[in-house]
């Protein structure tokens, strides 16, 4: 398919998702909690990813959201998929993906999982430990198997280190295994979720840079590197254009690497996840309760029927700060509608399902219950964490248009 390039939405719901939700407010068909998603908008994300890093290729981060109808619209544009377990290369196959632009991503897996998926036609895993590599040479013998390095994670609302990836002489020492046992080998690095410094992805390609070229002084080329994610999506604050993160991302690999590549360079994935899915769904609830500590506090306690367990696991530690609007919420245009400072918690018996209580939030002071506050660019990371029963609460609703 063509590929051209679309000006990228702006975080605002589009009409198909604000016509759903009036339907669906006339009609009562669906009880909040839900989360309604955009299919256009996700295509007009994969479609600008591909125009604006045209080097790599384009893996959707399941885990991100695996509805079907994002698969398989995402199937008949020619993506690949970066996948974490068993179950999500099954959703992958089920959708029409060919096993062969599937990457096992996840660094922690069961061998019988690696056999599993070898004997699917699966042929990209990742690895960041001896112990996990030798199951790969044993179960995955023709694969191409890419070592995960550590990333420091500044610059990221949601960072990924530690948990994943080895140092830097580690890296060099699993991958010089690899290329003896006859292993296609590669590299990969995530600069974190949500990734607001340009630079990050410069800082991990110079550990690509070190060690592809302690490698090259041994004879053995790498045949891939995996960039991950780190694309945004659009919540309170605004972010660099995905230009700007592509003409990064394109720079660095240049300097970085070409020095060592030359006109053979390997070959080069991306893994979106949030940039893709996020700006395209709206979470829609209802307020439960309103109510104060005290009768003169001033900081009002709002309610919702969905919380941290519900879908909204992200607001852990305040680090994704969704855009809120309720049908108060003013504009150009219209009426001032008076605010007040609220603390904002889900509807479980649990003192950890507080989604934020020091992020300086304001909602209208005639918020009662009854009331929808929609969270905004809620399509990712939502119903994959909402809980299946927890407190006997139903998993999250999720619908495409």
């Amino acid at each position: 398919m063509p590929i051209t390039a679309r000006p990228i939405t702006t975080g605002v719901p589009t009409r198909k998702l604000e016509a759903f939700l009036r339907a669906n407010e006339q009609m009562q068909v669906l009880e909040t909690p839900f989360v309604v998603v955009d299919l256009d908008v996700v295509a007009e994300r994969y479609d600008s990813l591909r125009v604006a890093l045209p080097v790599a290729d384009v893996f959707y981060a399941v885990k991100a959201n695996p509805a079907p109808e994002i698969l398989r619209m995402l199937v008949s544009r020619g993506s690949h998929f970066d996948v974490a377990s068993p179950a999500e290369i099954d959703m992958c196959l089920a959708a029409g993906a060919d096993p062969a632009v599937i990457s096992f991503g996840n660094t922690i897996k069961k061998a019988r999982h690696i056999a599993d998926a070898y004997a699917k036609g699966v042929r990209l895993f990742a690895f960041d430990a001896e112990e996990e590599l030798g199951k790969l040479i044993e179960h995955a013998p023709d694969a191409t198997v890419f070592c995960r390095v550590l990333s420091d994670g500044e610059g990221a609302d949601w960072p990924l280190s530690r948990k994943f990836g080895c140092e830097q002489e580690e890296s060099l020492r699993l991958l010089r295994i690899a290329a003896a046992a006859g292993m296609k080998t590669g590299m990969s690095f995530h600069v974190g979720s949500q990734q607001r410094d340009l630079t990050a992805w410069d800082r991990s390609l110079e550990i690509v840079e070190h060690v592809a070229s302690a490698l090259a002084a041994d004879g053995h080329m790498l045949s891939l590197v995996n960039l991950g994610g780190g694309f945004p999506g659009i919540y309170q604050d605004n972010m660099p254009p995905i230009e700007a993160y592509g003409e990064a991302i394109t720079t660095a690999i240049a300097e970085r690497l070409c020095g060592i590549f030359g006109d053979h360079m390997p070959r080069f994935l991306a893994e979106p996840g949030r940039y893709m899915v996020a700006d395209a769904g709206v979470l829609r609830t209802e307020v439960v309760l309103v109510s104060r500590k005290h009768e003169l506090d001033f900081k009002r306690w709002v309610y919702l029927d969905c919380g941290k367990f519900g879908g909204l696991a992200e607001t852990m530690d305040e680090a994704i700060r969704y855009r809120l609007r309720t049908r108060y919420s003013s504009g150009p245009g219209q009426e001032f509608v008076p605010t007040g400072p609220v603390t904002i918690a889900g509807p479980t018996c649990d003192s950890a399902d507080v989604l934020y209580d020091k992020t300086d939030y304001e909602l209208p002071l005639a918020l009662a219950p009854g009331d929808h506050v929609d969270f905004l660019s809620a399509g990712a990371y939502t119903t994959t964490y909402s809980a299946v029963a927890f407190n006997g609460f139903a998993p999250l609703q999720q619908v495409c248009i």
